[in-house]
């Protein structure tokens, strides 16, 4: 049976196991795969924790193609938190006046820590959140800084409940999709295009259209810049040439633009020319009345997985820190209707194409390759037992917000 799990910072691992295999050897082989220690997972499904490592995966009532929560017990100077709330608790029941204190100010957490440790833990961090509530009452309602930290901590708070209730019940959301590609022949050549409904016109880069034999059919006069989010050359348009997807043979006219990450996307002109479906219930392409299945992952192009790509990461945490293209080097193949823009102008010789509708190349950003928050926040972060690489994604997930950032790994 296949399952996935998925951590709270929006990776994914999915992994083919016995239904009968124990937890205990489940979060071995997590270990190998995403490098979280066994003694640091924490793992969930549908609010209940898989605590018992001898039991099967079957026992815990997990199904076929569930989604797991998986979280890391976060380690401070060599302790997690639930050491830490285990200490505490210790130490209460090591000191009797201590005891006393805590029996006659909040007694719940007093039993709590007599008998159940887990409890104890749980109300600990509850009154932790309370203190911090208190905090923000208790501050001088004239006081502008004071009413912006407040605003900022409810925002935050507002924040942290949408992310927990997304994790709980829609886990799905974290995981990867990857796109839509279908197997066709060009001249008898076969080439793996991306379906982009999208993108106005089928586009092929040059490369492509070399090893199908079309680069003495392109017609230079349609050539020029297109711009949307950076820009791309078009060498030019050819007019006619075979395609054929299953056993069909199709007419299609191609526009040849510079790129380097797809061959051939597949774009709206032809979809809508014959009337193609989009069917991702089933998961195929319905085009003349012929059912093309789209490529499962491991048959994609190299450039197309997650794992060859690094862009797509980056979009995957943070949608608000836009890259601007690097001067002198081709932009990223289009994969979207701003690539060619909305207008139907055709481009003449030597001519541009600047749309309307399509977005400029977006301001800022890192460059150089260097990360948007300061070292010693990162270094806070990886003290807490996060690699560099974690440190980054999880300060990227929380905005920049360091406290924000350190309660993620805590949760």
């Amino acid at each position: 049976m296949l399952i996935t799990f998925v951590t709270d910072i929006g990776e994914s691992y999915g992994l083919e196991i016995d239904p009968n295999m124990e937890m205990e050897n489940i979060m071995a082989l997590l270990e190998a795969e995403c490098g979280i220690p066994v003694s640091e997972q924490r793992i969930s499904y549908e609010g209940r924790e898989l605590d018992d490592p001898k039991k099967t995966v079957r026992q815990c009532g997990v199904q076929e193609n569930a989604m797991i929560l998986l979280r890391r017990r976060v380690v401070v100077a060599g302790r997690s938190a639930e050491q830490d709330a285990e200490m505490m608790r210790l130490q209460v029941l090591g000191d009797p006046n201590l005891m006393a204190q805590l029996r006659a100010t909040r007694p719940e957490l007093a039993e709590a820590a007599a008998s159940n440790p887990s409890r104890f833990a749980a109300l600990l961090r509850q009154f932790r959140q309370e203190t911090q509530h208190r905090e923000v009452e208790s501050a001088d309602p004239y006081d502008m800084d004071a009413q912006r930290r407040i605003e900022e901590a409810i925002r935050q708070e507002a924040i942290m409940e949408n992310l927990n209730h997304a994790l709980e019940y829609s886990p799905e959301f974290f995981g990867r999709v990857h796109m839509l590609y279908i197997p066709l022949e060009v001249n008898g050549v076969k080439v793996k295009a991306f379906v982009d409904s999208g993108a106005q016109q089928t586009i092929m880069s040059p490369e492509c259209a070399e090893r199908c034999g079309i680069t003495r059919l392109i017609d230079t006069r349609f050539s020029g810049i297109a711009k949307g989010v950076g820009t791309a050359k078009i060498l030019g348009r050819v007019h006619s040439a075979q395609l054929k997807i299953a056993d069909l043979f199709l007419p299609c006219a191609f526009t040849i633009m510079e790129g380097k990450d797809v061959d051939l996307l597949f774009g709206l002109d032809m979809l809508k020319a014959h009337q193609a479906n989009i069917d991702l219930e089933h998961d195929v392409l319905r085009i003349k009345g012929r059912e093309v299945r789209f490529l499962p992952e491991h048959e994609l192009p190299d450039n197309a997985r997650p794992e060859h790509n690094p862009e797509i990461d980056e979009a995957s945490t943070s949608a608000s820190q836009p890259q601007q293209p690097r001067q002198g080097t081709p932009s990223r193949f289009p994969g979207s209707g701003n690539a060619l823009g909305g207008s139907n102008t055709p481009v003449g010789a030597g001519g541009s194409r600047n749309p309307s509708n399509s977005a400029p190349a977006p301001p800022g950003g890192n460059g150089g390759g260097g990360t948007p928050f300061p070292e010693r926040d990162i270094q806070t972060i990886m003290e807490m037992g996060a690699s560099r690489e974690d440190a980054i994604r999880t300060l990227r997930a929380a905005g920049g917000n360091l406290e924000i950032a350190a309660s993620l790994l805590f949760s």
